[in-house]
């Protein structure tokens, strides 16, 4: 497929600015920002800015495909493609949080952690997310700051290590069904069930792997930092792999369990506490398609969300692909009553002007 002919970009709206509460006397005379190290990028901001929002989810398969080896040096690569299309939220007129999986990712840690087991402890699981949010965001992060330096735009941007809470009673973690790292001969897979105590499947003739719950996540505890950030102007990359997974006790303290949380659902739930004017889900195809692999089949630009309800109850769209981001979307228009769209990143810019993608609407 082809990507669209480029178009002049058309500049968000913005949001309505909040009238300042009335002061005792005579106004205070606004101070200016202290300038920034970096010449191309704008100085921290001293108040709220006004810009509408997009919130933007995408895979971990875009820093890292199958057929790359999956050195740091080609990842850097990935993310500049990456930083192309994010950075060209700003140049729009948006304010923008990012958000990433690290489905590959994790599974390389995890190979490592692996292989260097007789020497180096192995880690957990959401140690494992932990590093791949911090490694993904530092690569994102140094690539959006270039991209937006070679374009002479003046924003900040900000990686917020996030954590996610999750229900320790959670149907998931009484059955584990996400595959995740590498795959294992059968006797080493049960020696690892037996002294670890994981749980390990037989995954499509390839070999044991473990796997792990997926949790529905209920809060993003740093919520309160990325709407702050987003006030002063910076751009966010925030959940990265649906974020740290962590239970909250009793007395309120945070304990990190092994889990993986999905990024799509962490990325609705924070468009949704953030109040996204936009919430957007990348994915392979450039657009949701009714009855897909019939003769019937029927590309969708617009799909309301009643009728989105009605087509993912009839199983149109199943959880192994379109299902969750449907899901997700689906979760955000009911909650805030504002578009979700739902296109790849070839498409992205015509589905931003209408033209292309999914818009689920109220």
């Amino acid at each position: 497929m082809t990507a669209p002919v480029k178009k002049s970009a058309k500049k968000a709206p913005a949001r309505p600015a909040k009238k300042a509460a009335p002061a005792g006397g005579a106004a205070k005379k606004e101070t200016s920002a202290p300038a920034a190290n970096d010449e191309n990028l704008a100085p921290v901001a001293t108040q709220k800015t006004h810009r509408p929002l997009a919130v933007v989810a995408f895979g971990g398969n875009a820093l890292l495909r199958a057929e790359d080896d999956g050195t740091v040096a080609e990842q850097l690569r990935r993310s500049e493609g990456a930083a192309v299309w994010l950075a060209d939220f700003a140049r729009r007129g948006y304010d923008l949080v990012c958000v990433h999986g690290n489905g590959p990712q994790v599974g390389q840690v995890l190979i490592q952690m692996e292989e260097a087991a007789a020497k180096v402890p192995p880690g957990t699981v959401d140690f494992a997310v932990a590093e791949t949010e911090g490694g993904m965001g530092y690569l994102l992060e140094l690539a959006i700051r270039n991209r937006l330096a070679s374009q002479h735009i003046k924003r900040q941007i900000s990686t917020v290590l996030t954590l996610v809470t999750v229900n320790r009673d959670d149907p998931a973690f009484r059955a584990p069904s996400k595959p995740i790292g590498p795959f294992f001969a059968r006797h080493r897979a049960l020696e690892l069930q037996r002294r670890l105590r994981w749980k390990m499947v037989e995954d499509s003739g390839r070999g044991w792997r473990k796997v792990v719950p997926s949790p529905r996540p209920l809060e993003i505890v740093n919520v309160a930092a990325v709407r702050s950030l987003l006030d002063h102007g910076h751009l966010v990359i925030a959940g990265g792999g649906g974020g740290i997974p962590v239970v909250r006790k009793g007395s309120g303290r945070l304990v990190g369990v092994e889990a993986v949380i999905d990024k799509d659902r962490t990325s609705a739930l924070l468009a949704r506490d953030l109040k996204a004017d936009l919430f957007i889900l990348l994915t392979g195809v450039p657009q949701v398609v009714k009855n897909f692999g019939r003769k019937d089949q029927e590309p969708l630009l617009i799909l309301p969300l009643s009728e989105a309800r009605r087509l993912l109850d009839k199983g149109q769209f199943p959880a192994g692909s379109m299902g969750p981001k449907i899901e997700s979307a689906i979760d955000f228009v009911a909650a805030t009553g504002r578009p979700a769209l739902i296109t790849n990143i070839e498409h992205l810019e015509a589905a931003l002007e209408g033209e292309s993608g999914t818009r689920i609407v109220p």
